[in-house]
């Protein structure tokens, strides 16, 4: 067996903290806000999940790129993170369905990654210090240069980043005789979302982010599902203000993620930039409606004010993180509005949360049974 020598990397963070590694994927230069993923399992999940774009993702799994990829497991069209930080970057796989190995996947999208870096190191500094803006290369070491690049990089506080991965045309998912239209405002959506909805009888239409409600309304929605995506919700006044038309139409909506946040904000509550955020898939969450725990697959970076609610007289908190105590869910008391902040879909993660999909589809069922009663009895 040939060894071949590893080519040197570094890792840099915004207050100037430095971790030496050594590079994979592709050879370069990547910046971003650094976060942290703790799940075992689902990272090609993770790699193509929109709600990452502009982000450099450590895992804290010690293996990445063991079971190679495979075409069905992934959330969107290509990788979205901005780069990967790892302690083993496995360039064989061992699996017979992997479709090929992390490494060509990497160098495809030209992703760059830093492996052989003591991740609980870096894991526990940012638990400590809180997410921020970070650099890695492996074409320059040079710490001055780096710092400069660095510099230019813009906080992820106030950044709109859901037009990076929107769709730019409407498009059909699902069966065009199935019982139920739902409309999605695409603002970085999974792919699992909307297999979650198409599975329960809906046909869905996915709009572009920026899609009034006037021109979806046209195609006369039984349902709205506002989608999860990556950047500041409090930075989106334009698709807040449509979001408030969906409220206030009556036509039942979900919102899941940062469409969770959008609710919040179109109805008064503010959002805030949390000190790490949650990612991974086995936070705890308690259905404060049914009393029962879930394990959830999450990946946020902002939160809802649990402040704010209590202003709002006609919302509630249906769901929060026992780790934290911060909010997991909101339902509107007089409208057929709820979301969560976690996903239900996972894809990384486990399945109990898939019930508010079944709930979603029980509210438009209603919904529609009391609009045709009405209408007899006009």
């Amino acid at each position: 067996m040939k060894y071949k020598a590893k080519v040197p990397a570094i890792l840099l963070l915004e207050d100037g903290k430095v971790f030496y590694g050594k590079a994979a994927g592709h050879m370069g230069t990547a910046t971003g806000e650094i976060c942290f993923n703790t799940g075992m399992t689902g990272y090609q999940e993770v790699f193509t999940d929109p709600s990452y774009f502009g982000q450099i993702v450590v895992t804290t799994n010690v293996h990445i790129g063991n079971y190679g990829v495979n075409d069905d497991e992934v959330e969107s069209d290509s990788i979205k993170i901005a780069g990967l930080i790892c302690k083993q970057f496995n360039d064989v796989p061992s699996r017979q369905r992997s479709n090929g190995s992390l490494k060509d996947y990497f160098l495809r999208d030209k992703i760059v990654a830093i492996s052989d870096i003591d991740t609980r190191a870096v894991v526990r500094y940012i638990r400590d210090k809180g997410a921020m803006n970070c650099i890695i290369s492996s074409e320059t070491l040079d710490i001055d240069t780096l710092k400069a690049k660095l510099e230019k990089v813009p906080s992820m506080a106030g950044l709109e980043l859901s037009s990076k991965v929107s769709t730019k045309e409407p498009y059909f998912v699902g069966d065009p005789t199935a019982e139920y239209k739902i409309a999605v405002t695409d603002f970085g959506t999974k792919k699992n979302i909307l297999r979650s909805l198409a599975e329960r009888g809906s046909y869905l239409q996915v709009f572009p982010m920026k899609t009034s409600f006037e021109d979806m309304m046209k195609w006369k929605p039984d349902g709205f599902m506002i989608s999860n995506g990556p950047g500041d919700p409090a930075a989106m006044k334009e698709e807040v203000a449509t979001i408030k038309k969906i409220i206030d139409s009556g036509v039942p909506t979900f919102g899941i993620c940062l469409g969770h946040q959008l609710i919040a904000e179109a109805s008064g509550i503010s959002t805030f930039k949390m000190h790490k955020g949650h990612r991974g898939i086995n936070h705890p969450v308690k259905n404060l409606i049914t009393g029962k725990c879930e394990i959830t697959s999450q990946n946020h970076g902002f939160g809802v004010k649990a402040e704010d609610v209590a202003k709002v007289k006609n919302i509630e908190i249906t769901h929060i993180n026992l780790n934290d105590n911060t909010v997991e869910g909101l339902r509107y008391k007089d409208k057929n509005v709820f979301c969560v902040q976690y996903h239900p879909e996972a894809c990384a993660g486990p399945f109990d949360s898939r019930y508010l999909f079944d709930e979603f589809i029980s509210i438009i069922a209603s919904a529609r049974k009391k609009e045709k009663k009405s209408t007899v009895n006009a």
